[in-house]
């Protein structure tokens, strides 16, 4: 694998070059960190799970839990677990973001096309979760370059460590050079369990949760992708067309939801799932299950394997103790040199400011002036014909780095702002690809919220670079 990417990087570099391209292009080729080959023990545990290294992927993240699970289509064409990583950072509250600058994190389910991973960020590596996502945008949420990255530093992000990033990306990488389009990315507030949805029951968030597990229940009884569209505001899972009716159903995100049908296998899997859980949800309320205390003044989460390395470090949201502690440990990256762990912040009870002696002068603020334009990486992306969401936004210039670092540890003030995420750009080599495994259930491509798993065949994604080649 080692000497393919060298010799396709070293192909790729000579077509940009006749092509004309100018050394940023030529910077994609040669990035070290994005070209990093999947280590050998994970291609060993694939092998030992029946997964080809170019299937497909997908990604689920829990934030109490503080772990983000990469799942892979075995030779059967079904999803099965292959690692969990521990999120080194996250910030806001349990619930979904609502709007720019609330520092949520974002909950639901998202697509990430190659467009959105983003090999020079500047925070090791990232992906665009693609928030909003048509969901998002039919109740009037707002926010843009959401990610999941490195650098254990998050203001609405899901940071992990760059170790941990780095295979996540390569994992990526790979599935899309398989013909994968794009992978589905399931952000959830916790395991959506019997016991978890009890103890949030009183959560004003607990029917948007609620509508979360029937994605939830449509992965998990099935290790199949749910396929994913938007009606009448609410998500929709694994809609199929109405034996009534000649055309496939039409999925309008604010509009009323047509008429479909759930295969009949899918539904009675999801169906029994259900019942169990809401006897056993039934059972736990019946016996007066503690609720989870709600959160108003802590600061998101850290997974305890890294909270355990700071002195004073503290897991905010997320579970004192790590649910796979035991098999991530030795795992786990290494911290930067500057953290700032979850934190509550106290309560100061202000004294009432005194009367002013005369009326205050009206005060104007100064509107924002600067523009917003394309992304280099994103036209790049757009002229090489590789797709993305279309709700990636561009921000504007990244600050230095060394700025997001000068809060101190265990600061009850707020980290000072991450740079923005400005540049997600297209997968930066290319090689003959290998076919990978297809579920005979694969979903098609076109749906209101991208979060379908459509597969190509194996050189489709390659054949884009033909005109560079």
């Amino acid at each position: 694998m080692h000497v393919r990417a060298l010799m396709t990087s070293a192909a790729l570099a000579a077509g940009l070059a006749l092509a004309g391209c100018n050394t940023e292009d030529m910077a994609l080729v040669t990035n070290a960190k994005a070209n990093k080959p999947i280590p050998d023990k994970l291609l060993a545990e694939m092998q030992d799970k029946d997964m080809d290294p170019q299937s497909p992927i997908l990604v689920r993240l829990f934030k109490q839990e503080a772990e983000l699970e990469v799942w892979k289509q075995n030779r059967s064409g079904r999803f099965e677990l292959l690692k969990v990583y521990p999120i080194c950072r996250w910030s806001g509250d349990l619930g979904p973001k609502v709007k720019e600058g609330d520092r949520q994190a974002p909950e639901g389910f998202y697509t990430i096309g190659p467009a959105q991973m983003n090999p020079q960020s500047a925070y090791y590596l990232s992906f665009n979760t693609g928030y909003p996502n048509a969901f998002d945008k039919a109740l009037g949420r707002t926010g843009s370059e959401l990610m999941v990255h490195g650098d254990c530093s998050s203001r609405g992000c899901y940071a992990m460590t760059d170790e941990e990033i780095s295979e996540i990306y390569a994992l990526g990488r790979e599935a899309f050079f398989g013909g994968q389009r794009a992978f589905q990315f399931q952000a959830y507030p916790f395991h959506l369990t019997a016991k978890n949805m009890a103890r949030h029951r009183d959560n004003p968030n607990i029917a948007f949760w609620k509508m979360l597990k029937q994605g939830n229940d449509h992965f998990e009884a099935t290790h199949l992708e749910p396929k994913v569209d938007v009606c009448e505001k609410h998500y929709v899972f694994d809609a199929g067309q109405d034996p009534n009716s000649s055309k496939p159903p039409n999925f309008n995100p604010v509009g009323k939801c047509p008429a479909y049908q759930v295969e009949d296998d899918i539904a009675q899997a999801v169906q029994d799932k259900q019942a169990a859980d809401e006897t056993e949800f039934a059972q736990l309320v019946a016996h007066n299950e503690p609720t989870a205390p709600l959160h108003r003044r802590i600061d998101g989460g850290m997974n305890a394997v890294y909270a355990a390395k700071l002195p004073d470090g503290q897991t905010g949201l997320s579970d004192a103790q790590a649910p796979n502690l035991a098999s991530y440990s030795s795992n786990v990256g290494t911290l930067p040199p500057t953290v700032n762990p979850p934190h509550e912040e106290p309560v100061v009870a202000a004294a009432p400011p005194p009367p002013p002696l005369v009326a205050p002068a009206t005060r104007v603020a100064a509107a924002d002036s600067s523009a917003k334009s394309e992304g280099f990486f994103s036209s790049l992306a757009r002229r090489l014909g590789i797709g993305g969401s279309d709700t990636t936004a561009t921000a504007p210039p990244p600050k230095p780095k060394a700025d997001a670092r000068t809060a101190s540890k265990g600061s009850a003030a707020p980290p000072a702002p991450k740079p923005a995420e400005t540049r997600p750009a297209a997968v930066v080599q290319t090689r003959p690809a290998q076919q990978p495994s297809q579920s005979a259930n694969a979903a098609p491509v076109d749906s209101a919220v991208p979060g379908s798993q459509p597969i190509v065949s194996s050189n489709s994604f390659d054949s884009r670079f033909s005109a560079l080649k």
